[in-house]
């Protein structure tokens, strides 16, 4: 892997293509600057440090083919640029891919891989595909899954592909099912858990989502597919998409996800330890959507990772 320190900050100046039309300009430069402060990207817009075709504009301008837009040095720390990626990582991505074509990528994530970079990751999963990629000018993150989290994951290749895919998850169009293990016993064989959840942020700056009826509308489904002595496997399916949503729904209910360090249990994370979970047991299992050029009904499949199958075959299984 090659690091090569970024030149000292300095204006920049692009040229909107035609792929790139149609965002707002704070998007735009949110994608763009990925780990600058939000705040930072909003302050710059209000100021007229961002000009396009040399004019001020507000956050809500929505780019065109042919703008050429003016950003400041954004960054108050160098950035490392990754130029290239290790032999064992390209490999791992390329034998991860579940489907390809010419509008999108379905990947099956490996668990520890950011999906982008941060302030402090250097490398994310949409970076290294940028990388495999090059003749790719467009490859953007359809969603989201959290650093720990494997399976099924979306990357669009086209800004038409992008705006679609995303449409079909805001309009709860696409399925998303994930694998966990949780827990104690649910006390029925499908059991929904409808509460509204928030973001909090703790003062030594990590973020937590919590229960509260002032949050966000969040709703999962979850479906008991085999007991084992003090915990299930469960499929849980998303109709909403929040942050955490089912680590911290099924916690709500005193069945937290195996592994997790945040919202889980200390003795039930110890216990499982010893039957070799390394990790958070939380997999993205399927996935069904339209594709968003043909329309076609599609199903993506990541089947179980061979460590937490491993897991599973330690627990004594019960009826």
């Amino acid at each position: 892997m090659t690091n090569s320190p970024q030149a000292s900050p300095a204006v920049q100046f692009i040229d909107i293509r035609a792929d790139q039309a149609g965002q707002r300009i704070d998007n735009f430069l949110i994608t763009l600057e990925k780990g600058v402060p939000k705040s930072r990207i909003y302050r710059a817009l209000r100021k007229g440090e961002v000009r396009v075709n040399k004019g001020r504009i507000k956050q809500t301008y929505r780019l065109q083919a042919g703008d050429q837009v003016r950003i400041p040095p954004l960054r108050v720390s160098e950035k490392v640029i990754i130029t290239d990626l290790s032999a064992s990582l390209t490999d791992a991505l390329e034998h991860s891919i579940l489907m390809e074509d010419d509008a999108l990528l379905v990947i099956n994530k490996p668990s520890g891989l950011a999906v982008h970079a941060g302030s402090q990751i250097q490398l994310g999963v949409i970076e290294a595909m940028r990388i495999i990629r090059p003749e790719n000018r467009f490859i953007e993150l359809v969603h989201r899954l959290d650093r720990d989290t494997s399976g099924c994951l979306v990357i669009a290749k086209s800004r038409e592909a992008l705006l679609n895919l995303q449409e079909q998850m805001k309009n709860s169009e696409t399925d998303k099912r994930y694998l966990t293990l949780t827990k104690g016993r649910w006390p029925a064989q499908q059991n929904i858990v409808d509460l509204a959840l928030q973001k909090n942020s703790l003062s030594s700056g990590e973020r937590m989502v919590v229960v509260d009826i002032n949050g966000k509308k969040s709703k999962t489904m979850f479906e008991v597919k085999q007991n084992f002595a003090g915990c299930q496997l469960v499929a849980a399916k998303l109709f909403t998409g929040r942050t955490h949503q089912i680590r911290v729904h099924s916690a709500s209910q005193s069945h937290p996800v195996a592994g997790d360090e945040k919202y889980g249990d200390r003795e039930f994370n110890k216990r499982l330890k010893s039957f070799g979970l390394k990790r958070m047991f939380l997999h993205a299992w399927q996935l069904s959507l339209k594709h968003p050029i043909t329309n076609e009904p599609m199903t993506f499949t990541a089947e179980l990772p061979e460590a937490l199958q491993t897991v599973l075959q330690q627990l004594d299984v019960t009826s």
